[in-house]
């Protein structure tokens, strides 16, 4: 009975919890001294919204440089055959942060929500800034009401909002790029 009213109470905190805790020690058995990430950050983004990682994203992160970012996309870098949350933990804790990349499809995305549960969890473990939000498009407040944590989140972090006038989108890459770049990069 204890069981059944704990899961009542944390059952949405206990599956991120338990796959950040086994992303911790696996990563603790890799790396005995400094922490080494394989890629700057994990993004976390609809597949529908896949086109502006392609054709915006990729080519002005990944492709500018030096140093050259190195993005960890669902899509091309998860180990085939893997459990699927398992990838996705896996892919956050061997990133130095996450970029959820926030749309209206994002919002209905379980997946996004299961990516948005580990990012904040693991802000909120590791106390350092290791969550960024782009929002790709405007969101209306009532909307983002809905989704509680991430509307916690626009409340108490700064982020960043994809300018639709081409003048003002170099601007927003050199933000969005000098905060993923790697820290021994100045």
């Amino acid at each position: 009975m204890l069981a059944v009213l704990l899961h009542n109470l944390a059952g949405h905190y206990l599956l991120p919890l338990y796959h950040i805790t086994l992303g911790w020690l696996s990563e603790a058995m890799r790396s005995n001294s400094r922490r080494r990430y394989h890629y700057d950050a994990f993004v976390s983004y609809s597949g529908k919204d896949e086109r502006w990682v392609v054709e915006e994203l990729l080519p002005n992160l990944e492709q500018r440089g030096p140093p050259f970012l190195r993005l960890c996309l669902h899509s091309r870098d998860f180990q085939l055959g893997k459990d699927i949350v398992e990838n996705i933990t896996e892919s956050l804790n061997r990133s130095r942060h996450t970029l959820c990349l926030v749309s209206r499809h994002y919002l209905h995305s379980n997946w996004c929500s299961l990516e948005m549960r580990l990012a904040t969890c693991r802000l909120q473990a590791e106390h350092r800034d290791v969550l960024i939000l782009v929002f790709l498009e405007k969101i209306s407040p009532r909307r983002l009401s809905v989704h509680h944590r991430l509307a916690r989140l626009v409340k108490t972090r700064t982020y960043l909002d994809w300018p639709q006038e081409p003048g003002q989108q170099e601007a927003f890459w050199d933000k969005l790029w000098i905060k993923l770049k790697p820290p021994s990069q100045d």
